[in-house]
């Protein structure tokens, strides 16, 4: 046995008492909640002791050191963006996941496409702008971003957000403004990005095996908040797709979360061109949800893994 694995080992023998870190104060703090409750149960019945907090409760992150291993349940920018795994790493305490860098690389989509870019990753095209009144006056037609954006249809997303929050389907001048108003936070950095009309995928990876992939069906205009959350019209199914097909779209996978220096655990999105059947990567989630509705664990169940598993193969993954 090499000595990384005995340190592996001896790490794993170690861990006994985990905190799950979930809530937060970022629009995803809902369905943080439910992430953490979820995988707090899990861990407890694991064998494990488990103590889940709230984020926005702690004043001393040193306070953590007191664990053996803090799972990440906190999604949006507390938990995704970079700076508590910094902090994490700072005191020398182990946590679930991606380190500072691949958060920060992944949780900025302009950042996050450059770097797929320079990898010669397949993503749509797009183009970064302050959003905002002036944005909405100008429209599209006519305006300075035309030249830079020919195609019928756009979504307009935020730079730095998940969860799909402010995420709009742009076809006019009219369905800007109504994005404006709908925006709970309008004035800050958006992308427009080329809509690609095709299948949306999702994969799941832990550690270095792609678990299935899996085809989101929803009957909204795409995978929306609602859509992911709320509604029960979206199905989660093991996607259907030759064998060339699937061994392209799990490379395509690993090579994203691998450019962007991801590791332990995470989830990379992507559609499938209807036209050309090239897959283009959307963006790669470094504490994707746990929820009842979520992919992960629909992606663990194919291979027969129970929701309890699957958190105990990120655990292992992490350390």
């Amino acid at each position: 046995m090499s000595q990384m694995s005995v340190r592996l080992l001896k790490q794993m023998e170690s861990i006994n008492k985990i905190a799950v870190l979930y809530g937060g104060s970022s629009s995803e703090r809902e369905i943080s909640l439910q992430s953490g409750e979820g995988v707090h149960r899990a861990i407890l019945e694991l064998g494990f002791e488990s103590d889940l907090i709230d984020f926005s409760s702690i004043e001393n992150l040193q306070d953590l050191k007191k664990f053996d291993f803090i799972f990440i349940a906190l999604h949006g920018f507390e938990g995704e963006g970079g700076k508590l795994q910094e902090d994490l790493d700072h005191f020398n305490i182990l946590y679930s996941g991606s380190n500072s860098e691949a958060c920060k690389n992944t949780w900025n989509k302009k950042f996050a496409k450059q770097i797929l870019e320079k990898n010669r990753i397949k993503t749509p095209i797009s183009l970064a702008v302050m959003f905002g009144k002036q944005i909405v006056k100008h429209a599209l037609k006519g305006s300075p971003y035309d030249r830079f954006i020919p195609f019928k249809y756009l979504f307009l997303k935020p730079i730095e957000d998940g969860s799909s929050v402010d995420i709009f389907k742009i076809t006019d001048a009219k369905s800007l403004e109504e994005a404006y108003r709908m925006c709970a936070n309008p004035d800050r950095e958006f992308i427009f990005e080329e809509f690609i009309d095709g299948r949306e995928f999702t994969v799941t990876i832990i550690g270095d095996e792609c678990l299935p992939p899996i085809e989101i069906i929803t009957k909204n205009e795409f995978y929306d908040y609602d859509a992911k959350y709320i509604s029960d019209d979206t199905h989660l199914k093991e996607a259907k797709l030759s064998d060339d097909e699937m061994k392209e779209i799990k490379k395509i996978a690993i090579d994203a979360f691998n450019a962007l220096s991801c590791n332990a655990w995470g989830r990379v999105d992507l559609i499938q061109c209807d036209r050309t059947r090239k897959f283009y990567v959307i963006e790669i989630n470094t504490v994707p949800g746990m929820t009842t509705h979520s992919c992960v664990p629909k992606s663990g169940g194919i291979l027969g893994l129970s929701y309890n598993e699957v958190v105990k193969k990120i655990i292992d993954a992490s350390v």
